[in-house]
Order: structure tokens, then C-alpha cells, then sequence
């Protein structure tokens, strides 16, 4: 199957299940590379015996195959709440595109991508999720459910987010984070996926946000979404360009090498200068830079479930 052709706009995203399900085979394929050998496809119905438990349901079957004890998973078991944030504000729709490629994803897409990918390992491990979804506005809000009609419903949610056009729309992340820590009660684990636009005002307020959802004993993960090679690296060519702000309309004329090395700093700086108020604040800070594969969020998310539960 020819996964270029599975992701464009006239099909209305619809392929998300099918491409995030792929995304999550092809990981494990890969995973005889990674510390995390002993995972495999039989994840889905297994997970690791612990020293201890009962043997009552240990695979025996899957011993002789792997040489490892695993006990049997059964539907109604839950170890782990996830919810998933989504900001579709303006800039989260960068590069503009008009079809859209496993190769080649907006910041949105990219992050609904990830989000599905994520969905799929949670209903695996029988595990439930939430999403939410703001821009200017809170747009969505769904707790913490294992079923496939909710999954079914916020792969629906997260394709119209990838095939909205969010005008102009700012957004003040912190706002709708406290909104979110009020509605999730139980202790989750939580992935926010933005790409950390935020005014200097917005900034502060953000890390109290992600401190009110600390506070209630939830797990964050800031998925950091960004383009490196035009957001980080500014490379464009030399020709005279117009930058216009997706989120305020404003626009400058300039040549893109008159500016670059400021640029550059300049934004180096702000996104150390995140690292650090993330480690500060026991916030765990992920680069998710859209020309990359997904790799770097699935490993983050098994590595912080195996701390989790």
C-alpha cells in the first residue's frame, strides 16, 4: 500500500486509523534496534509478568516463543488514563498545504497524526483516552473512555482539525490548560501537542497552566510541535519574500539572509530557554520536529507508561 497517496484532502483525511495503525506496525517493527527488544506486536493481548503476580494467567505459549513471561490482557482492564491536547490555532496549520503525504504534514497534521499513532498503542493496551481540542475557543472535550466508538469519534475530531482553516485565530494555551485540569479528575498521563506560539505575557501563564496540571498528580509530556528546517533554521532563499503572521495578518518585506542569524539566536534561545522551565517544573519536553518520523513520540510514550502505572 502506497502510504503517499493515503493522506490527502479530497479523501478528507479519512485514512487516519488505517495510517496511524501503520505508523505503530512499522515502530514495532523497528523496535529489535531499541532498548525496548522484548516489546512486540503481542503487545496488543499481553503485557510483562511481574514477580509476584499470580500465575494463573501466564501465556505459556508466548514463553516458548520468546523466552519471556507475559499474562494475558482481558478487555475490561484499564491501567492507564491518557488525554491527548490538541492547539489548532493559525499557526499549528503551517506550511500551508493542499494534499497532504505520510512525508508531508503540516504541524496539525503532524500532530494528528501523533495523536492517532498514540490512540492506537492506548486501545492496544486497553488502555482509555481523552482529547481536547482549542484554538481561539475550547473546540473539544472528551474524558477518558476505552471504547471503539469513542475511539472512532476522536479520530473524526482530530481529521476535521487537520481540515479546518483556522483564520487569524491566536490562542492563549494557558486558558483552556486550566479548563482541562479542572474536567480530568482521575490522575492521567497527558501529551500536549503545540507548537508554543505564545505572546511573553502567554508564556508565563502557559508554565502555570502545566504547573495547575501537575498540581492535581497528572503526568505532562509537551510535545514541542515545530518545522526546524524554517521555524529553528529559518533557511529559506535569498529572494525578497513577504512573512506574514498567520495569526494577526501582520507582514514584513525582507531578504531572508538579513535576518537569519538574529533569527536563529533569537529562537535558539527561546526554545532552550523552554527546556529548562520544563525540567524545572518536572515537565517532560519533546522536540517534534515535522520532517522527522514518529519514532521519538511513540518511544516517549512507552518509556513514560512503563513510569506511569
Amino acid at each position: 500500500m502506497n502510504l503517499q497517496n493515503e493522506l490527502n484532502k479530497a479523501e478528507g483525511f479519512k485514512n487516519l486509523g488505517l495510517l496511524a495503525k501503520q505508523v505503530v506496525e512499522g515502530f514495532i517493527a523497528g523496535m529489535h534496534k531499541s532498548p525496548f527488544h522484548g516489546f512486540s506486536a503481542e503487545f496488543a493481548e499481553h503485557k510483562i509478568y511481574n514477580p509476584g503476580e499470580s500465575t494463573r494467567h501466564i501465556d505459556w505459549k508466548l514463553f516458548a516463543k520468546t523466552e519471556k513471561l507475559y499474562t494475558k490482557r482481558y478487555d475490561d482492564e484499564t491501567n492507564l488514563r491518557c488525554h491527548i491536547i490538541l492547539d489548532n490555532s493559525s499557526s499549528m496549520h503551517y506550511p500551508e498545504l493542499n494534499n497532504f503525504s505520510i512525508t508531508e504534514l503540516n504541524k496539525v497534521g503532524f500532530s494528528a497524526l501523533a495523536s492517532a499513532a498514540l490512540m492506537h498503542m492506548l486501545k492496544k493496551q486497553r488502555d482509555a483516552v481523552g482529547l481536547s481540542i482549542y484554538s481561539d475557543a475550547y473546540d473539544f472535550y472528551a474524558s477518558e473512555k476505552g471504547s471503539e466508538r469513542h475511539h472512532q469519534m476522536l479520530l473524526h475530531e482530530l481529521s476535521n482539525a487537520v481540515l479546518s482553516k483556522p483564520l487569524m485565530k491566536q490562542t492563549e494555551t494557558y486558558r483552556y490548560l486550566h479548563e482541562i485540569a479542572e474536567n480530568i479528575h482521575r490522575r492521567s498521563l497527558i501529551f500536549l501537542f503545540t507548537d508554543m506560539f505564545q505572546t511573553s505575557e502567554g508564556e508565563v501563564k502557559l508554565f502555570e497552566a502545566l504547573r495547575h496540571l501537575k498540581y492535581n498528580k497528572h503526568e505532562v509530556v509537551l510535545f514541542h510541535v515545530f518545522d526546524k528546517e524554517k521555524e529553528l533554521n529559518f533557511d529559506f532563499d535569498n529572494r525578497p519574500k513577504r512573512f506574514i503572521d498567520v495569526e494577526t495578518g501582520e507582514h514584513i518585506n525582507l531578504y531572508a539572509d538579513s535576518i537569519k542569524e538574529n533569527y536563529s539566536k533569537t529562537v535558539n534561545n527561546y526554545f532552550s530557554n523552554l527546556k529548562l522551565k520544563c525540567a524545572q517544573y518536572k515537565i517532560k519536553y519533546v522536540e517534534a520536529d515535522i520532517n522527522k518520523n514518529f519514532n521519538n513520540i511513540l518511544t516517549t510514550y512507552m518509556v513514560e507508561r512503563q513510569r506511569f502505572v
